[in-house]
């Protein structure tokens, strides 16, 4: 990463960390600054996060002490992310129409993770996301292995979890990740 494109990103999360503060009290932006220079692929996670809209917040997880988490606080579900199938396996049972790829696929190349349920209500307590989108969250594997994956959002005033074929997409769900520090 260029030292220009370094800097804007830390200064673009740093203003998001800075007026969002409600998502993450009691945490100072140096511990996190020292946190991202400590670790080798946190850049270039957040900066993958931040290209394809997800506008990558710290969020406090009380179940991961000493942990820095980093979910994408988008209103809507991040917009290069959307109109893909769950997992390469979806994908590949695809006769035709594929998507151009998949959550999963698109989540470890950019080095993050699917939110899960628990994550992704989590999220909802911090604001209203996903109210004309829904993203695709961490399937159990009882329900992948039937050919299912679960995805979420949130209408009148409540969070739905909901469930579909894998292999389904559409124009409006995408999938928001988390990045641990």
């Amino acid at each position: 990463m260029k030292a220009q494109e370094r800097q804007d990103l830390l200064c673009a999360l740093k203003a998001r960390f800075e007026k969002n503060m409600q998502r993450h009290q009691d945490v100072a932006w140096d511990e996190v600054l020292a946190k991202i220079e400590s670790n080798s692929g946190a850049l270039k996670s957040l900066a993958a996060m931040e290209a394809s809209g997800g506008e990558s917040d710290l969020i406090v997880q009380e179940k991961a002490p000493g942990h820095l988490a980093f979910f994408d606080c988008s209103k809507e579900s991040p917009s290069g992310r959307r109109s893909v199938c769950y997992d390469r396996a979806a994908l590949d049972s695809r006769k035709g129409n594929k998507p151009q790829g998949s959550a999963a696929g698109m989540a470890a190349a950019m080095g993050i993770e699917l939110l899960t349920e628990e994550q992704y209500r989590a999220l909802q307590k911090l604001g209203e996301f996903d109210t004309t989108t829904s993203s695709w969250i961490q399937t159990p594997p009882e329900v992948r292995a039937l050919g299912g994956a679960l995805f979420c959002d949130r209408r009148y005033g409540k969070v739905f979890v909901y469930h579909n074929g894998a292999q389904s997409y559409y124009a409006a769900r995408g999938f928001r990740g988390a990045f641990f520090l």
